[in-house]
């Protein structure tokens, strides 16, 4: 709409100007013509003093055109004209008046100019248009003025003008009318690319654009949208039937070897109880990985089982599965904080994190490692330790998959599927350095507020 307004001012503005000044045109030219045959006349009439004939000339041309005229002399003083007193003429101030003080028009004439060419006549311009031709074909004896009426020519151009205005307003009429649809039509297929981008990057990946509405660029982006969202699709759909798949398969491999390893406990001797346990810990830590990849896995999809949990009840249940896997690694875990709260999530997501914060904990801390996994409100739980820690740039990177740092064991999957599944809810993981030294990891959750209501499923 601006840029037809724009354009109809930028067309009609110069149009009407061009009118008014080719309706001035053509008058002056009809004038100077006039003008030029009076003052030809007008030269003999000057020079021997003999006025008769040439008053009826100018009596005779005011009484046809209704155009009043003058001759004067050199001086500026009246030797003729059609008018007695010249009223209405604007031309007043020539009678008698000193050279200083004649019009301009006529001060030009008489300097051997022609006056009047460059006039411009506009519509609200009331005065008349007056025309000055020198005489005299060598030396200037004198100038013939004439001054014309513009109410006709104000009347034609102002008619003219409306004319104009019609067709910029009838332009601008219909550009009102279609820009709403037009409008719609351009931009749709940018509010459904939006709309689509937005569903895809909330999860709903089988969001697609129509793309056979709008111009043929938008057209063909959302074809490459629809084509980028059906690749991303279905590498996500491979990586997760490939996870799940891996995840499955060793499952029941695990199982049976758990089975198998606890049935050679009454066939071994008393020395060989401990290690026995700790076989039996590490596929009971191999099970929980591959729980960890089958979550994953469905962390892509859109219905997941929420649950709502009361944290310090889960950190205390961690704790104690752990407990006796801390003591036979010689490290203290206990369980603190005077926090509470209900949080809503993905069921075993708080398990699953704090699972995998205490065994690093456990793995990285060393031999006497003093682990507290303490709930703080208003949903935090910090599980911190007195082992050696990481730098800063460590500490940074640990999150990401596949990471490791040189140390004992790990597939560097830990972390970052902890933060994958906390993501999935609002929450958070962060890693920072204990006080004085060690590692302080701290789990946020969303809160449901109330009080705390046990597992109920929603």
């Amino acid at each position: 709409m601006t840029l037809l307004v724009v354009t109809c001012l930028g067309l009609a503005l110069p149009l009407c100007g061009s009118i008014a000044a080719r309706g001035t045109s053509e008058m002056l030219l009809d004038r100077i013509n006039d003008t030029a045959r009076l003052s030809g006349v007008a030269e003999p009439s000057v020079l021997t003093g003999s006025v008769g004939t040439l008053s009826g000339e100018l009596a005779a041309y005011d009484e046809l055109y209704g155009v009043a005229g003058v001759v004067l002399d050199r001086d500026g003083g009246v030797v003729a004209s059609s008018r007695a007193g010249f009223d209405g003429t604007g031309l007043e101030e020539a009678v008698g008046g000193a050279p200083a003080e004649l019009p301009a028009e006529v001060r030009t004439a008489l300097a051997g100019g022609r006056a009047g060419a460059d006039t411009v006549v506009w519509p609200w311009n009331t005065e008349p248009l007056v025309v000055a031709e020198p005489i005299g074909s060598g030396e200037i004896v004198g100038a013939v003025v004439t001054s014309s009426p513009t109410g006709g020519l104000r009347r034609a151009i102002l008619l003219q003008w409306l004319g104009v205005w019609a067709v910029a307003l009838s332009v601008l009429v219909a550009g009102i009318v279609a820009a709403d649809p037009l409008t719609r039509w351009v931009l749709r297929p940018i509010d459904d690319l939006d709309e689509a981008t937005r569903a895809v990057s909330g999860g709903s990946l089988d969001a697609r654009v129509p793309a056979g509405e709008g111009p043929l660029e938008l057209r063909r982006l959302g074809e490459s949208f629809n084509r980028m969202a059906d690749t991303i699709t279905s590498m996500l759909e491979s990586q997760r039937t490939f996870v799940a798949y891996a995840g499955h398969q060793v499952r029941n491999p695990l199982a049976a070897l758990r089975l198998r390893v606890e049935s050679l406990g009454r066939h071994l001797p008393e020395a060989g109880t401990r290690e026995h346990r700790l076989a039996l810990d590490e596929v009971d830590r191999l099970t929980r990985i591959c729980d960890s990849l089958l979550t994953l896995a469905r962390s892509g999809d859109t219905g997941h089982s929420l649950v709502e949990e009361e944290i310090r009840e889960a950190a205390e249940d961690r704790v104690a599965a752990w407990q006796p896997i801390a003591e036979r690694a010689g490290a203290r875990l206990e369980c603190g904080g005077d926090g509470t709260a209900v949080v809503h999530c993905v069921e075993g997501t708080l398990e699953q994190a704090l699972d995998a914060l205490i065994d690093n904990a456990l793995k990285y801390g060393g031999p006497g490692a003093h682990i507290r996994v303490l709930v703080e409100a208003p949903a935090t739980v910090r599980v911190v330790d007195d082992g050696p820690g990481l730098p800063a740039e460590q500490l940074a990177e640990a999150t990401r998959p596949f990471w490791r740092d040189g140390g004992p064991g790990g597939s560097g999957l830990g972390l970052s599927i902890v933060v994958t599944l906390l993501e999935m809810q609002g929450g958070t993981l962060s890693l920072g350095p204990a006080d004085p030294h060690g590692i302080d990891a701290r789990v946020d959750l969303p809160v449901t507020g109330g009080p705390p209501t046990g597992r109920v499923r929603t």
